[in-house]
């Protein structure tokens, strides 16, 4: 398909994605949350697309391309690279539709991520040790087999049906100021912004990539800042920006911020413990824009897409591990002591006796640094905040003890 053969990027388009798929996602709910009203100084409502059946937005853009196919194009079958939510999405409809879908992964997907996608009915072909190889290896499938290409983010109709989600959230609070989305390839900030802003052209739309991976602003500026590196947020870790949403990013998008790895970290514990949901990285990312740039936010109604749940069952807890022990709940003490019976359980007494849980102890008396009538013992203690800590520490010490706390980025 030729660029001026392809639909009319805008919100009609998007009101037709709608009227075509519905009944074939889910309308997630769009809530305000008290807890992070409270921390961040604005009314904060949350879009829950963790709760697609995917566990992520991508399945809105999958179903909303799948039902514009031919019926020659659905024998034909379907073809999309992707390394996550896209694949699954694909998948997943796909093979509610009766569609042969072909899903080409980078050979270093994780797993789960493939198991997945085949779970959900897609045939994985692993080939290219990137997305860009991937995606030339999907374009050579497509040519050779007759499939249909299904861009995750390049392509009218998958933006159209992402787009959706700026529908719901002013139908279900029409007085928003503003929405913060997630950027990865740009096609669910486009969609988004082009629906909001028919609707209530006054709403301030703001983007958020990973500082690593700040490829809509290289586009925006024709700059060429570097795109790589270990992100967590590896769902929206893009090195090149999609070229049919980067005109409606420069026209309706007011800023594209960017966001640290520690504030993503921050943003996906807190969704854990304070609002009790599971986001990945990428969707904890418009979170992490209000804890790293508050003063934009203050006072105002704002909407945050959860673009998605997908995280690793280890990989969150180590989030909320080292989350603990950013804030001082999780601290490991080093105590260099004398060698005599009772001086363990006097520190432990002491941890007991102020309610101060202890997680792990190393006690040991032959580093050669050491006195030979001398112990060192490493003590991890949880306690309820950094208060807390300081009266464990001031206890020990008083007790004739000398606590340091190690660094939490020591090996």
């Amino acid at each position: 398909m030729t660029s001026s053969s392809l639909p009319k990027l805008d919100a009609a388009l998007i009101r037709a994605a709608r009227e075509r798929t519905q009944g074939q996602f889910i309308v997630t709910p769009c809530l305000q949350r008290p807890a992070l009203s409270q921390l961040l100084g604005c009314e904060v409502y949350v879009k829950y697309e963790n709760m697609q059946h995917t566990g992520a937005f991508k399945a809105r853009g999958a179903i909303a391309k799948l039902t514009t196919l031919t019926p020659e194009q659905r024998k034909a079958g379907v073809v999309a690279m992707s390394a996550g939510n896209h694949a699954q999405g694909v998948a997943y409809h796909a093979t509610r539709l009766g569609i042969p879908a072909t899903i080409v992964m980078p050979k270093g997907t994780p797993f789960n991520k493939t198991r997945k996608t085949q779970d959900y009915g897609g045939k994985v072909v692993l080939e290219g040790e990137t997305l860009v190889e991937s995606a030339a290896a999907a374009e050579r499938l497509a040519a050779e087999k007759g499939y249909t290409f299904v861009h995750p983010y390049n392509d009218p109709d998958v933006i159209a049906g992402q787009g959706v989600i700026g529908l719901e959230m002013l139908e279900a609070v029409p007085d928003l100021d503003m929405l913060v989305v997630p950027i990865g390839g740009g096609g669910l900030i486009a969609g988004v912004a082009l629906a909001a802003k028919d609707i209530k052209p006054s709403i301030e739309i703001f983007g958020v990539e990973p500082e690593l991976y700040p490829s809509m602003i290289n586009a925006l500026t024709r700059g060429n800042r570097p795109c790589q590196g270990s992100t967590i947020a590896e769902g929206i870790a893009v090195r090149t920006a999609g070229e049919m949403a980067v005109p409606v990013v420069k026209a309706l998008v007011k800023e594209t911020l960017t966001v640290s790895e520690t504030n993503i970290e921050r943003a996906i514990s807190i969704f854990a413990s304070s609002v009790k949901t599971v986001a990945e990285g990428a969707g904890a990312a418009p979170l992490a824009a209000m804890l790293e740039h508050p003063d934009r936010f203050k006072g105002r109604k704002v909407g945050i897409v959860l673009s998605g749940g997908n995280i690793d069952a280890r990989m969150l807890s180590s989030v909320l591990m080292r989350d603990l022990v950013r804030v001082g709940q999780v601290l490991t003490l080093t105590i260099e002591m004398p060698d005599r019976p009772g001086s363990l359980y006097a520190i432990a007494g002491i941890c007991a006796e102020l309610g101060a849980n202890v997680l792990e102890v190393s006690h040991s008396r032959f580093s050669l640094d050491l006195s030979a009538s001398a112990a060192r013992l490493n003590i991890t203690i949880e306690t309820r905040d950094e208060a807390h800590a300081g009266e464990v520490i001031k206890r020990i010490q008083a007790a004739g003890f000398t606590p340091t706390v190690r660094d939490p980025n020591e090996g």
